[in-house]
């Protein structure tokens, strides 16, 4: 697969096989995602890769802290009072997403449902959480997203799926303590990561994407 095919296929996986992942593999794909820009070689990255018996704890533990209302937000995930046209395309991805598994705008106690099963990782073998020092700033956190981003194209280019979550940073302090992250760092999500469940409704959903020209313009050309 070429990194153009990598791109296009990339999606935001919300159900996964029940299929292991081989370590070897994982391994190979983060060992070569050392190579992610960073400016000025800060690397302010750090992770804990999540599976079996500890995956399962942690989920419970979640489950049960959402159960209660019981949450430890890390940041404000998204403005408060979201512009337009940033608000319009927001919300137009849930519908689209939605509309996939035939769940009805006014189903409340079903598109709920969906949302808590973020905390379930979607059923995928292994979690990254992505976390940095909180004294990092936004161009710190713009090298967290190229991280991440080739993280994914390489796993895509391995034949595996992910779906970056930033929901797990509502519960930041609970997985902080139950994995041992420093306190004086910042959770910035959850990546899940497994083998695409093809039969699965929600999977089906390409998110649209403002026309080009809508977001960039060329000069000098």
């Amino acid at each position: 697969m070429n990194v153009s095919e990598a791109v296009a296929s990339r999606r935001s996986i919300r159900a996964f096989l029940d299929r292991p992942i081989d370590h070897d593999l994982l391994v190979s794909v983060l060992e070569a995602a050392r190579r992610a820009p960073s400016g000025g070689n800060v690397q302010p990255w750090h992770g804990v890769v999540v599976a079996g018996e500890p995956l399962k704890d942690l989920i419970a533990l979640v489950g049960q802290k959402a159960a209660q209302g019981a949450i430890t937000p890390e940041y404000e995930i998204y403005p408060r009072d979201l512009p337009e046209p940033y608000k319009a395309r927001r919300s137009s991805s849930g519908e689209e997403m939605y509309a996939a598994m035939n769940i009805g705008r006014d189903d409340r106690p079903a598109r709920i449902a969906h949302v808590m099963r973020n905390f379930g990782a979607w059923n995928a073998p292994v979690l990254l959480f992505c976390h940095t020092p909180k004294l990092m700033g936004p161009p710190q956190w713009s090298d967290l997203g190229m991280w991440l981003q080739t993280i994914m194209l390489l796993l895509r280019g391995a034949g595996l799926d992910s779906c970056p979550q930033e929901a797990w940073s509502t519960h930041g302090g609970t997985i902080k303590a139950q994995l041992s992250i420093p306190e004086d760092h910042i959770l910035f999500c959850g990546l899940a990561i497994g083998y695409a469940d093809p039969a699965a409704p929600v999977n089906s959903t390409v998110t649209s994407r403002a026309p080009l020209e809508e977001t960039l313009r060329f000069e000098g050309f």
